[in-house]
């Protein structure tokens, strides 16, 4: 092994060939039995009102333990357990058949449930994407300035996701929207740069998910927030119905000055609407699960568990492109592939929390000693079992933690042939608007996600795009808000599901399906690097 290349930066070569491992069958017999008794429990104790929700949420939940000691065999296939859809060109989007190589695991397979919604999906946007006779349809319908009844029998209703924000907190949201369109049987598209072809691959096949804002027909198109008087909030404070509106602007971002989406009564009414305009970066999937209209759904689509939400949404929906792709492959190869253990280091300095770099770099050392992550220094050596090696990945603005932790592993004797310590760029400063700098920017989100363990900063959604690609429980660094590093240093995460940083509040649901507020309490919980924010767990 050229254990010569495990200290330092990076360099360029192919795709490695890696080798598929036996896929084990012991436990099938096992599983054949469990799911049978669990059925015949569903239909005499529960009833045959409950027996085919039952089944369905059973057999997840014994496929997921069979899976996880199967990753590395039953699960690698191509298509993710059939969670990709087939008919994408391979040339056009090499990494959405060859991720799998690279992940040594798959923690949730998709149900059944979710593999018919998302075929059911793609029909449904073939049908309904622009340059068919359905989308022009629908634009026409949108030109009268009228929807009510008329846009009810309309077959295509859209949410169109605005962007905002840096590219995690873009992917989070684009997510988000996808599950909403997908619950309400409604056309995801996004509204990207022209130049966004060359970061994301089309995600379904044979059509686009790209809206053509440039032709688009209205006038006050909304964007950025600039059309309050079409917003949910606008229509409610005037006291105006929107059942003949053309369409509805919704604010889901931080500032959530559209609280009111996140109400059941709002949701049967925006559902006559056809055209949704969504601005929003954050992962407001969390605020989702309490509307009781969607709660029993979510259940069905992911009933494994409420963690596997980010992590299968994400590796459906958002492909690197080939250049991007080609970054990820070409480093992964020269610096990664050698090690036996891959360990991902993600660090977003906020204003807001900002500590000197010594003690951010004392408080990584901190939480990794707390949650056993990085390999220990004796005294001048590494305290690494056997021959096997380790390469630390960094994803930072900034060089400095890189330089201090290859120091600290070259000057132990022997570190050379045992741990690497990597960092593909640091630019020092974010440029969201600039292709290049997201390209650079997504292939390391991609090279981070290949990790088996994860330090993450805490409200980062670099962070949590990451750790839910990768399928994993990261330890979080906790923000320093009173500019003092905090005592725990981080806390490991209780899901690998993203923090929704914002979620609405002060927002009082009058009407609607009654909310179970035992299993929404089973369900959500407060994030462990922000007090204010919940997100998902089990």
């Amino acid at each position: 092994m050229e254990m010569e290349k495990m200290i330092g930066g990076g360099g360029d070569g192919g795709v490695p060939e890696l080798e598929e491992k036996e896929s084990p069958r012991r436990r099938r017999p096992l599983l054949v039995a469990g799911l049978a008794a669990l059925f015949l429990l569903a239909f005499f104790v529960l009833g045959r009102e409950s027996t085919s929700t039952v089944w369905e949420m059973a057999t997840a939940k014994l496929l997921a333990v069979v899976n996880n000691d199967a990753a590395a065999g039953d699960v690698a296939d191509e298509l993710l357990g059939g969670l990709l859809a087939a008919g994408v060109d391979r040339r056009t989007c090499r990494s959405l058949y060859e991720l799998w190589r690279y992940y040594k695991h798959f923690p949730y397979r998709p149900s059944l449930h979710l593999l018919r919604s998302l075929r059911a999906y793609e029909a449904r946007h073939r049908r309904c994407a622009p340059g068919t006779p359905l989308y022009a349809k629908a634009v026409e319908q949108l030109k009268s300035g009228h929807g009510g009844a008329a846009a009810m029998e309309e077959e295509c209703r859209y949410v169109v996701w605005l962007p905002f924000d840096g590219l995690g907190n873009r992917m989070l949201s684009m997510a988000s929207g996808f599950l909403y369109a997908l619950l309400t049987g409604r056309v995801f598209l996004v509204a990207l740069q022209p130049d966004s072809g060359d970061l994301f691959c089309e995600p379904f096949p044979n059509t686009t998910w790209l809206f053509p804002s440039q032709d688009y027909p209205v006038d006050n198109l909304p964007w950025l927030g600039q059309s309050p008087n079409v917003s949910l909030t606008a229509f409610l404070a005037a006291n105006k119905t929107i059942d003949d509106a053309a369409y509805v602007y919704l604010s889901l971002g931080w500032q959530m000055t559209d609280g009111p989406f996140f109400c059941g009564e709002h949701q049967a009414v925006l559902g006559k609407v056809s055209w949704l305009f969504m601005f929003s970066d954050l992962y407001f999937v969390p605020s989702l699960y309490p509307i009781a209209e969607f709660r029993d759904e979510l259940r069905r689509l992911f009933p494994a568990a409420m963690e596997s939400i980010s992590h299968l949404l994400l590796r459906y929906l958002l492909h690197p492109t080939n250049p991007v792709w080609d970054m990820v492959t070409a480093y992964y190869a020269s610096n990664l592939a050698y090690a036996d253990k891959r360990i991902g280091i993600q660090i977003r300095m906020f204003d807001f929390a900002s500590v000197p770099a010594d003690d951010l770099y004392n408080q990584i050392l901190s939480c990794s000693r707390q949650e056993n992550i990085l390999p220990e220094t004796d005294g001048d050596e590494v305290a690494a079992a056997g021959n096997s090696t380790t390469a630390i990945f960094i994803a930072s603005l900034y060089a400095d933690y890189y330089e201090r932790l290859k120091t600290r592993y070259q000057a132990a004797a022997g570190s050379s042939s045992k741990v690497g310590v990597f960092q593909r760029t640091h630019e020092e400063q974010q440029a969201t608007e600039k292709l290049e700098h997201n390209q650079r920017a997504l292939a390391e989100i991609f090279l981070l996600s290949l990790s088996e363990e994860m330090v993450t900063s805490g409200m980062s959604t670099f962070g949590y795009v990451s750790s839910s690609i990768a399928g994993i429980r990261p330890a979080i660094l906790l923000p320093a808000h009173d500019h003092m590093v905090p005592a725990p240093p981080c806390r490991r995460a209780v899901s690998m599901e993203p923090c929704n940083l914002t979620p609405p509040r002060g927002v009082t649901c009058s009407r609607g399906m009654a909310v179970d507020g035992e299993d929404v309490a089973r369900h959500l919980k407060v994030c462990e690097d922000r007090q204010q924010g919940v997100k998902l767990f089990d």
